[in-house]
């Protein structure tokens, strides 16, 4: 059958921005080459001129400078547009991946949202504000039980408090406290020493001095 009707051509797929841009840049990078050809073209000639007198040859090679000067200047114009096409294609790029971004974002909301109304439907608010009040009435029963299970047996009723501060306070003058005192907190406190009298003020008198004294008590 194929050598009847042959094959079909494969199909190729379309360009996209990212190889038209390639593509661009590439364009972009041999304007540049070429004006910068130009450049060298155009500065030898300046080289020329500066060392030539006027007259037909100067003008000749001025001629051909402003030939050259003006495909410079329609290679930048080119340049330029290029590479402005080539920003353009960027920018839409950045734009669709944005945009993408956004559905993505967008998606996962509206999923999490999904997700989140159908957990509230499993949830009761009556039956949560019934579990916090039977909460609170089971609290209040269990100190009630524990109020009960310390009670305390043996013990009237009808007793006076003013009574019980009068009992205690005739315990305390009955009670002999100083049993409980170690002894040697009991022994009375050793008495201080006495002071010792001062020293006399006066220098001494050497045993000279008391030999010549001695005649004159005498007397």
């Amino acid at each position: 059958m194929n050598r009847l009707f042959g094959t079909g051509k494969p199909k190729v797929p379309s360009p996209t921005l990212n190889d038209a841009i390639t593509s661009t840049d590439a364009r972009v990078s041999a304007f540049d080459i070429r004006i910068k050809r130009f450049d060298g073209e155009l500065a030898a000639f300046r080289d020329k001129m500066k060392n030539m007198r006027d007259g037909p040859a100067k003008d000749g090679i001025k001629r051909r400078a402003m030939v050259v000067l003006k495909q410079k200047k329609q290679c930048e114009a080119q340049r330029d547009q290029l590479t402005q096409q080539s920003f353009n294609m960027e920018s839409a790029i950045l734009a669709t991946e944005n945009i993408k971004n956004t559905m993505t974002t967008m998606q996962a909301m509206q999923d999490a949202n999904k997700a989140m109304k159908k957990q509230y439907k499993k949830i009761d608010i009556d039956k949560i504000y019934d579990m916090q009040d039977e909460m609170a009435d089971l609290l209040e029963q269990a100190n009630e039980v524990q109020e009960l299970m310390g009670r305390s047996y043996n013990l009237p009723d009808d007793i006076d408090e003013n009574d019980l501060e009068a009992e205690l306070d005739a315990l305390g003058d009955d009670l002999n406290f100083e049993e409980d005192i170690p002894s040697y907190l009991k022994d009375p406190m050793p008495a201080m020493p006495e002071l010792l009298p001062e020293a006399p003020q006066g220098p001494t008198q050497q045993p000279a001095d008391l030999a010549r004294a001695e005649p004159a008590l005498r007397m």
